[in-house]
């Protein structure tokens, strides 16, 4: 009897309300034109029996409704979407079910449908306690709203509510950053999301920064080392650069990304790791539906092939967001290449206070965290410079 592989799933509901100023994911801000919507049901319909058919080695053990804003989309919208999954997927029957939602698109109707279909974990964007601030943003919601959404949540069955929180918002101070996380520990929620606002080229935010009066890198790096020492002191651990969470509550979907492991995305702009190869679709819907029901113009934005050595390197990349950090031992296993180099640079981080060594694991601290970008670069020269262990025999 062969032993099925775990999976995730990602589908991406491009439609929101409206566009946030600080926004560069692929969606469509306003109202639900019915057509799109029916063609867009229809299209993916028809690429979940397409991949399907590939995946037979396959369970999906965590599927994931990002946006855009699923809850915006609807239940029966989602529910559709989740029962012709189901139809042409093997689904664990204990599989973590997530949907995102913005707090003005939470009803009570919503959540008693899609808990009764067996969704099981509500990921809301909250962002901030402060509804002036929310407001600059372009939230569609205030901060009453996120209280009541998860306030439903909880009296419609969901145990696992994750919130999403950004720090280094215009005009915001590190005393009211920690004011933030306190009002929002009060809602007890199981998760939590805190990323640092990044000014993305293209975006509405992008036109007016240099006078949003935005926090300089030092505050920014102080409200980040105040999270983790908050969290930690009401029982969250950080299990990644921007998560936290309750024991037994970590995503498991979003550490399939971080872990290596394989997912298949549905939707425009959704990424895939799967069957060796990594593929993105193209940032456009017409595009996308066009492409999977009439199949005369491709899909794929890209598509490649992964070496062992760029997969080394990913490794490095994504385990280093981790608390779990990278193995020696599993590195030269899996990939072939010496570790050796990479310890050479790592040492004297350690002295830096940037790394620590737990169970045979090399893990960033939290002021290592802080600029992991630049000692992620760092490891990756040293790979560069390594030559594979066959070789070297």
């Amino acid at each position: 009897m062969n032993v099925l592989k775990p999976l995730g799933v990602y589908i991406h509901i491009p439609f929101c309300r409206s566009k946030c100023q600080y926004c560069d994911f692929y969606s469509i801000g306003g109202s639900r034109d019915r057509r799109l919507v029916d063609n867009y049901l229809e299209a993916l319909a028809v690429h979940f029996k397409e991949a399907g058919a590939l995946a037979t080695d396959y369970i999906v053990d965590t599927v994931y409704f990002g946006g855009g804003t699923p809850s915006f989309f609807g239940a029966d919208n989602l529910r559709r979407i989740f029962a012709e999954l189901q139809h042409r997927f093997r689904v664990d029957k204990d599989a973590e079910i997530t949907f995102e939602a913005n707090p003005d698109s939470v009803t009570e109707s919503l959540l008693k449908k899609l808990r009764a279909e067996g969704f099981n974990r509500m990921s809301l964007g909250v962002q901030s306690d402060r509804d002036d601030v929310l407001q600059k943003l372009g939230r569609p919601h205030n901060y009453e709203q996120a209280r009541a959404a998860v306030h439903s949540a909880r009296k419609c069955g969901f145990d696992n509510v994750s919130l999403d929180l950004m720090y280094g918002l215009p005009n915001q101070t590190a005393p009211q950053w920690k004011e933030t996380l306190r009002h929002v520990l009060e809602l007890k929620p199981e998760h939590i999301s805190c990323y640092g606002l990044k000014v993305e080229e293209g975006t509405p935010l992008w036109e007016y920064k240099d006078a949003a009066n935005l926090p300089s890198d030092e505050v920014q790096a102080e409200m980040y080392l105040d999270t983790v020492s908050i969290l930690d002191e009401f029982g969250y651990g950080q299990y990644e650069i921007s998560n936290f969470a309750k024991p037994g509550y970590e995503s498991r979907h979003n550490l399939k990304y971080w872990l290596g492991e394989e997912y298949i995305g549905f939707g425009p702009a959704a990424a895939s790791d799967f069957a060796g190869k990594r593929y993105t679709y193209v940032r456009n819907i017409e595009t996308y539906v066009r492409g999977v029901l009439k199949q005369d113009i491709p899909i794929l934005a890209e598509c490649d092939a992964i070496p062992a050595r760029e997969r080394a390197g990913e490794y490095v990349m994504l385990r280093l967001r981790t608390t779990q950090g990278i193995s020696p031992e599993e590195y030269e296993k899996n990939y072939l290449m010496p570790f050796e180099p990479l310890l050479e640079t790592i040492l004297p981080l350690e002295q830096r206070d940037l790394f620590y060594q737990k169970d045979g694991h090399w893990i960033l601290t939290p002021k290592g965290f802080l600029v992991s970008n630049q000692i992620i670069g760092l490891l990756q020269e040293a790979q560069d410079r390594s030559e594979p262990l066959a070789k070297k025999r």
